[in-house]
């Protein structure tokens, strides 16, 4: 959509958005040129919509254009701001006197940043984005937090995410060989974000549209996009970018099924199904405890009776466990975790269910 992105988002329905992406004017306030030791100049935002007359005006604007994104935001979508030390501080107090709840605050730390050609600060190495929810009530937004771990070697993903500014064949230019936008961002910052936070079918908004990174990754990843932009120029060369995009398959793009959206399953109900038959005994990887399945589905560890999460705490000596991955069954020579049971009992569910 071209046109002033806060007019644009009032015609926007409410509650039809799923994730929002916003790379605002970050209000650089520079002063004059900026060469390099060589005297070559550096390319750097100078454009009219970056600049604002005060600091008043910056926080209006911010505050106007964040109340729009959270009127169209649903009840459990989140939403991304990036921007660097000039406006980043502002803009988290207005989000967080409007209702928004910060989630984490994400260091963009650059592989290769611009030096500091004056040698009067440390060089600005990173960018900070502010992840955060609608609000403190919107508990059930996504977190693909398995998919992210898994794609990081079995590590939680951190908050802090290295990654090289957009340079080489990703940046686009004109004609002349100039850049088409000077603030373009990478493609895979935008890929972690909405891989991080959002479903393939999900609708993502990006309200400073630029050069259409934040389309460009929706429509690889199967995500539906809705970029706002004032600027025609900018507008053609993100159309242009977006239509060569080939989606990715459903199978590449698909996120798993996490255990919290699993269907829950009680341990009497795997007592019951006949899978773990009452007066079993279960024990631990090492065989260091035994407890005896009770037909109601609890245990008892000698005096002691309880869950499978009780008992396996107590035996332990420690505050909680997960009984599922505690207590093992003997299946001949060999133990086999009781979790084996329950994903049993789901897939019959599942096949119940088609």
């Amino acid at each position: 959509m071209v046109g002033d992105s806060i007019e644009s988002m009032r015609r926007l329905p409410p509650d039809s958005i799923d994730l929002v992406f916003a790379d605002p004017p970050y209000n650089l306030q520079l002063e004059g040129a900026l060469s390099r030791p060589d005297q070559s100049m550096v390319d750097a935002v100078d454009d009219a919509w970056d600049k604002f007359d005060s600091f008043a005006d910056y926080d209006a604007f911010t505050r106007a254009w964040l109340l729009e994104a959270r009127r169209v935001m649903k009840r459990d979508a989140t939403i991304f701001v990036i921007g660097s030390y000039h406006n980043i501080f502002r803009v988290g107090a207005i989000m967080q006197d409007l209702g928004f709840w910060i989630l984490n605050d994400i260091v963009w730390r650059k592989a290769n940043p611009m030096p500091n050609f004056r040698g009067r600060r440390f060089t600005n190495a990173h960018e900070t984005m502010i992840w955060a929810a609608r609000s403190a009530q919107g508990k059930s937004y996504t977190f693909n937090y398995e998919a992210l771990k898994a794609g990081n070697e079995d590590c939680q993903v951190r908050s802090d995410w290295f990654l090289p500014i957009c340079t080489g064949a990703e940046r686009l230019k004109d004609e002349n060989g100039r850049k088409t936008h000077p603030t373009q961002k990478p493609e895979a910052l935008l890929a972690r974000a909405l891989m991080a936070a959002s479903k393939p079918g999900d609708v993502v908004l990006d309200p400073f549209f630029g050069s259409g990174t934040t389309g460009a990754v929706a429509r690889r990843l199967g995500r539906h996009f809705v970029g706002l932009e004032r600027d025609e120029t900018y507008a053609r060369a993100a159309r242009a970018r977006i239509a060569a995009v080939e989606p990715l398959p459903l199978e590449a793009v698909s996120i798993a099924p996490t255990k919290r959206s699993e269907p829950r399953v009680a341990f009497a109900s795997v007592v019951e199904a006949g899978l773990i038959p009452p007066g079993s005994v279960l024990t631990d990887e090492k065989r260091r405890h035994r407890a005896v399945v009770r037909a109601d589905g609890s245990l008892a560890l000698g005096a002691i009776i309880g869950s499978i999460h009780k008992v396996g705490a107590l035996a332990q000596g420690l505050p909680a466990c997960n009984g599922w991955t505690f207590w093992r069954m003997e299946a001949g020579d060999r133990l086999v975790c009781i979790d084996d049971m329950r994903s049993a009992i789901r897939a019959q569910m599942k096949d119940a269910a088609e």
